[in-house]
């Protein structure tokens, strides 16, 4: 990323003062540099990064502030969470954002090596876990997670992925360390493995699993919803960041409501600047980040979230990743609550919006919604040509998924979308009459 200049008085200013590690401060007139890791592509955290960056609230944030001080503003842009941990652990990042076991990660790396961070805000969640999915190449013939007993599989070790991966084996009943050979990859790398045929599964968290189903280069597997146990990501800052800057904090946080208010507000003119920023097609962004996409956003840090987050403890240590986490002491949400001010309990309380088919027309700016299956598959028949993108619910875990991509049943009248074969198929099991039918067909029966 190209950093911020900063003139040479400056530079001797950051040298000699140790107060904000990335930043500097001396006095009325004094440039402070703050330093803020993100991830572009992992499209759940775009409120305090890729979303939060294109509108530039930040910045206005920050120059509202009229305290005496130049402020500027250096975006570092990673992969995944655990570069940021390591420059924040360092005094190198002051605000980072990630996923909630990274957060998990930078709580016990940051209080390890005497920089403690604390969790400050929410960005992207799913109360029931369908930030991540396990994918397997368009023509495997695995169907089930079971069949994963025996086979390779890549994931990145440490992540919400890994995490959704250990927990669905335990269910299934196989030995997370035993029953599969698990390969440590970043998604990218995993991804190309998948492709080329050298692993049978893919576990990742967004927006790689819809990104290759989008592209026809994978299929669902497992549905990270059927947990039911929630995933989020979240914003960490650095605690002597906090306490020295609190007025700068203060301002990315509502920085961050700001953007989170314009992506709830404008989903897709929200999508397509996410898409512009990281080269995701803005179908894929939108599946996740839409008006009933599969991430919810608020920066409220929910009860809920916070006791998933106390549970995945025990999947780190198991892994020998960390040890005990007071995941009571590293939640700070006072600054969080001063920034959203009234409004704080109101978004603490909010649901997330129901689930619902959703068609995004190729003409149009905004998206079509619709009360059933049914109804979109008849919108989508009578308008082949002139559909951008296709959106269904899980019938049973209310996952979104496109419609050319979903398994579906039919059951008397109704056209019931799945994203995974053994949700349909244990949906079929327990319905007398119901089938599996190709898309296709549900779009002959709709019509």
């Amino acid at each position: 990323m190209k950093r911020t200049a900063v003139t040479a008085s400056a530079a001797v200013l950051l040298l000699s003062l140790s107060a904000c590690g990335g930043s500097a401060e001396a006095g009325s007139g004094s440039t402070i540099t703050v330093t803020v890791g993100y991830q572009s592509r992992t499209i759940n955290t775009v409120t305090a990064g890729t979303l939060l960056r294109s509108l530039g609230s930040f910045e206005k944030q920050l120059n509202s502030l009229h305290d005496g001080h130049t402020y500027k503003v250096d975006w570092q842009d990673y992969a995944t969470g655990a570069p940021i941990t390591a420059q924040m652990t360092a005094g190198k990042i002051d605000i980072g954002s990630m996923g909630d076991f990274p957060l998990l990660l930078n709580a016990a790396r940051g209080k390890q090596l005497g920089h403690p961070t604390r969790l400050v805000s929410v960005t992207g969640y799913n109360l029931r876990g369908g930030l991540n999915t396990v994918v397997t190449a368009p023509d495997s013939k695995l169907t089930s997670l079971e069949d994963l007993k025996g086979k390779k599989v890549s994931t990145s070790v440490g992540s919400a992925a890994d995490g959704t991966l250990v927990r669905a084996l335990q269910h299934a009943g196989i030995d997370p360390d035993k029953g599969i050979s698990k390969l440590n990859q970043q998604p990218a790398v995993g991804a190309s493995a998948l492709s080329a045929g050298s692993v049978d599964a893919l576990s990742q968290f967004v927006a790689w699993p819809g990104l290759l189903a989008y592209q026809g280069e994978a299929k669902a597997l497992y549905d990270g919803a059927q947990l039911n146990l929630p995933t989020f990501h979240g914003v960490t800052a650095r605690e002597d960041f906090a306490k020295q800057h609190p007025a700068v904090l203060e301002a990315f946080l509502k920085a961050q409501k700001e953007a989170t208010d314009y992506l709830n507000t404008h989903p897709v003119a929200a999508a397509k600047k996410v898409a512009e920023a990281t080269g995701l097609p803005p179908e894929v962004v939108y599946l996740y980040n839409g008006a009933h996409g599969i991430a919810a956003f608020d920066p409220a840090v929910k009860p809920q979230l916070v006791s998933a987050l106390k549970q995945d403890v025990s999947v780190l240590k198991a892994a020998k990743l960390t040890g005990d986490i007071d995941v009571d002491s590293f939640v700070d949400d006072q600054y969080v609550k001063k920034a959203l001010g009234a409004s704080y309990t109101q978004q603490l309380n909010a649901s997330p919006a129901p689930a619902a088919s959703e068609v995004w027309p190729k003409a149009g700016e905004k998206t079509v919604s619709f009360k059933s299956a049914n109804e979109l598959l008849a919108y989508v028949a009578g308008h082949w040509n002139g559909i951008r993108a296709a959106y269904v619910p899980d019938a049973t875990t209310g996952t979104l998924w496109f419609a050319d991509k979903a398994l579906w049943v039919v059951d008397g009248s109704r056209l019931l979308p799945f994203v995974t074969p053994a949700t349909a198929q244990a949906y079929v099991t327990t319905h007398r009459g119901a089938r599996t039918v190709s898309y296709r067909e549900a779009l002959e029966r709709a019509s």
